[in-house]
Order: C-alpha cells, then sequence, then structure tokens
C-alpha cells in the first residue's frame, strides 16, 4: 500500500494524504521518507502553488510510531540518533518550504501529528479533531516538534499541554491558535480548499519571500541594521519581474498574471 497518496484536485494546489489509516496514520519510517521526499519535490516545482495536509480515515495522525520508537530506543546510538534526526528534519522542511502549507484535521492528531499542524501555515480542522501532546506519560519528551507548537499556541500554553498530556478540543485549539478555523466536518475538504485557493493569488516569488521573512524576522534584532535588511527586501521585490507584473495589475485594476 501506499503509504502517502498525492493528488491535485485543482491546479497548482496539490494534497498530501497520509495513508496509513490501519496505524492511525502514525509517522514510519517510510512515511517519514515519502513525505520529506514529495515535500522536497513541490517545494521546487515551480506549478505547485499551494500544499494541503490530509489524511484517510478517522485520525489525523496518532504520531510517531509506537513500535519505531520503541525498536529505536534499542538500536546502535547512531541508528537511533539517525532516525530523531530525520524526524525532526521533516518538520524543519514543512515548515520552511517555499510554498504555503494548510493542513486539513479530520480527527485526532497527537504528539509528532501535533507537530505536522504546528508546522503548517494554516491548519483548519473538523469539529471532531482534536489534539495531545501525551509523551511526558509515554517517558518521552515532544523534542522535535517543540518549536512548532511554542510557535503556534505561544510558550505559557506550550507548557501547560507539554507538560500535561492533556486532550485539547478542537474550539480549545482554535482559541489557543493551533487550528485557525473549526468547521463541520462534512465542510473540511471545501474549506481547506477555498484556503488554498486564497493563498494561491499570491504571487509565487512573494510568497516564498515572505515565507522566508517570517521564519527570519525573530533573529533580527530592532534598529539599522534590521531596518536595511527588510528595507532591500522590499526593493528587490518591487523591483522584479513578478512584482512588477502585479503592480501594473492592480493600477489597471486586472488580474495578476499568476491568479487561479
Amino acid at each position: 500500500m501506499n503509504v502517502l497518496m498525492e493528488s491535485e484536485p485543482l491546479p497548482g494546489i496539490v494534497q498530501l494524504v497520509l495513508n496509513r489509516p490501519q496505524a492511525r496514520n502514525a509517522l514510519d519510517s517510510t512515511l517519514v521518507a515519502a513525505l520529506r521526499e514529495r515535500l522536497g519535490f513541490h517545494s521546487a516545482r515551480d506549478a505547485t502553488r499551494v500544499i494541503v495536509l490530509r489524511a484517510a480515515g478517522a485520525a489525523f495522525c496518532s504520531g510517531v510510531d509506537l513500535r519505531t520508537m520503541a525498536d529505536k530506543g534499542l538500536s546502535e546510538w547512531s541508528e537511533n540518533e539517525a532516525d530523531a534526526l530525520a524526524l525532526a528534519r521533516l518538520f524543519a522542511e514543512l515548515r520552511e518550504m517555499a510554498k504555503p502549507t494548510i493542513a486539513a484535521v479530520q480527527g485526532p492528531a497527537f504528539g509528532a501529528g501535533v507537530g505536522l499542524v504546528a508546522a503548517c501555515d494554516v491548519a483548519v480542522g473538523s469539529e471532531e479533531a482534536k489534539f495531545c501532546l501525551p509523551e511526558v506519560r509515554l517517558g518521552i519528551i515532544p523534542a522535535v516538534v517543540s518549536p512548532y507548537v511554542m510557535e503556534a499556541m505561544g510558550g505559557r500554553q506550550a507548557r501547560r499541554y507539554m507538560l500535561s498530556g492533556e486532550m485539547i478540543s478542537s474550539e480549545r485549539a482554535r482559541e489557543i491558535g493551533l487550528l485557525h478555523e473549526v468547521v463541520p466536518t462534512p465542510a473540511l475538504g471545501g474549506e481547506a480548499l477555498r484556503f488554498a485557493t486564497d493563498l494561491a493569488q499570491g504571487g509565487p516569488t512573494a510568497l516564498g519571500a515572505c515565507k522566508a521573512l517570517l521564519t527570519e524576522l525573530g533573529a533580527l534584532s530592532p534598529g539599522l541594521d534590521r531596518d536595511m535588511v527588510l528595507s532591500q527586501r522590499l526593493a528587490r521585490l518591487r523591483a522584479s519581474d513578478e512584482g512588477q507584473a502585479g503592480l501594473a495589475a492592480m493600477l489597471a485594476r486586472r488580474a495578476p498574471p499568476w491568479a487561479p
């Protein structure tokens, strides 16, 4: 069985679907490798505008496969460390890829599943979605997802839920910032595609540049150096072919050339 399915329901909008429903879409080494390969491919593919991450079956992702976790813990240190690094790189590559990403969460997301949701740019959940970071109750910690969880829900909320391992409802997830929207389950697919279509209105280069800016902004200290970096980015983009085409289209009250 193909552990990761792919489709393109609208031009430029690609859906990647976790397809281990019998294992509640738990991440094993095969699924991690498949996700990393397709994210890398679509990050570099000009025709891809937006990625929608979905899952087959009742659960979005139950976390890292427990058998994998147990086996790697008993393996040689180098193998154990390499497997954990591959998982960490998955979340980093999802967060840092040049294309906007949307998580469409139809059911439970636990552990690494929360990490997938938090690493996406936009997250939409059904009323049946629920979330949990249960690692401490298993004698481990949510180490590789922690930067993305902290960013999504803020440090204070992350402390509570990473330490307690308690369940988070869809409405609570929206309140603390893990989800942007909660919709009835039958409407989830349509809402995700609506968001994707909205995101695809942005210029392809501008979207990638904006994502890079958001990632790097926290490392820039206030002052002249930051002002120079930011002003240079604005100057480059508005002088680019894409920037000129977008500004001309707005002045002429017509759609830009990249509009869906």
